[in-house]
């Protein structure tokens, strides 16, 4: 029987566990861990995330900062902030709300933030610690979905991860490519798939697990996976049924249900890990900055 991973639950479990160890960090070096959240416009769904991000912040204990500059602002302007922010010793984690207006280089932005504050783990410093296999800050999503693959399905269907074929649907340097970093680092056989791949079917077809985080709704079916695979949906697409807006994921959650030993739902499986991994990063910049244990490596 099919069993949903129910990645909203899991987050909250961690939240829980992440206050508990913010309150022990502050007791045991008088400073809370500081997370600085930087909105630059006014677009609703970045609003709302950045909304859920501080507000889970606060729940967790830490102290949560928020900058919201007008969507004329200047790249200067952004770039001086992040200047102040990597001189606060208040300040543990700095995240810049993507994407960012035209007019601004999102690139030179996400490189100025000091890379033991980059909680979202894009700067190159991270990235190419992560590929070498050094202690990173890692982006959140795909981090998220290692923690759901390791404490979720190693119970049951994959005993182990060494030697499991999984195949991400999708390159991004947001998710695609650091998720199959990280796979690679517990030793899985790694496929990366993309737009001008071929035969993707067919390569998706022997994956033990599968990572879609393409874009494109229900692009995922039965008939390209095999019985018993590990289904893991990043995809947030909006589409309209009987004339309501619905999400739905890059995997066809009602075709492939039967046929998957674990499958993620959209929403309620990745996205709430996304933030909760936020969480972790601003702990482990936290750690890295004081030269202490990090408890969660």
């Amino acid at each position: 029987m099919t069993k949903i991973i129910d990645g909203k639950a899991f987050a909250a479990t961690l939240r829980l566990k992440f206050k508990e160890q913010v309150k022990e960090l502050a007791h045991s070096h008088q400073l809370v861990p500081g997370l600085a959240v930087v909105l630059v416009g006014a677009d609703p769904a970045s609003e709302v995330y950045v909304r859920n991000k501080n507000k889970q912040a606060a729940e967790c204990g830490m102290n949560s900062f928020e900058y919201k500059l007008d969507s004329n602002a200047s790249e200067a302007e952004l770039l001086n902030l992040i200047t102040l922010l990597n001189e606060r010793a208040d300040v543990h984690g700095i995240l810049v709300q993507l994407p960012l207006p035209k007019h601004i280089n999102s690139t030179k932005v996400l490189n100025h933030i000091d890379p033991i504050k980059d909680v979202d783990g894009f700067h190159p410093v991270n990235v190419g610690k992560l590929s070498i296999g050094q202690k990173a800050l890692v982006p959140c999503t795909p981090l998220g979905c290692t923690l759901l693959l390791k404490s979720v399905l190693l119970k049951s269907v994959i005993s182990e991860l060494t030697g499991k074929h999984a195949v991400i649907i999708g390159r991004s340097n947001i998710v695609g490519k650091p998720m199959a970093q990280l796979l690679l680092a517990e030793d899985c056989s790694v496929t990366l798939v993309h737009s001008r791949s071929k035969n993707i079917e067919q390569l998706v077809a022997n994956a033990d697990i599968v990572i879609a985080a393409v874009g494109r709704a229900k692009m995922v079916k039965s008939n390209w996976i095999k019985q018993g695979a590990v289904l893991i949906d990043v995809g947030i697409n909006r589409i309209i049924v009987d004339d309501k807006t619905r999400l739905v994921g890059d995997i066809d959650f009602d075709d492939c249900f039967e046929k998957a030993a674990f499958i993620t739902p959209v929403p309620g499986g990745v996205g709430p890990m996304t933030i909760a991994c936020l969480l972790r990063n601003t702990i482990s910049a936290y750690c890295m900055q004081y030269k202490i244990i990090d408890p969660n490596s």
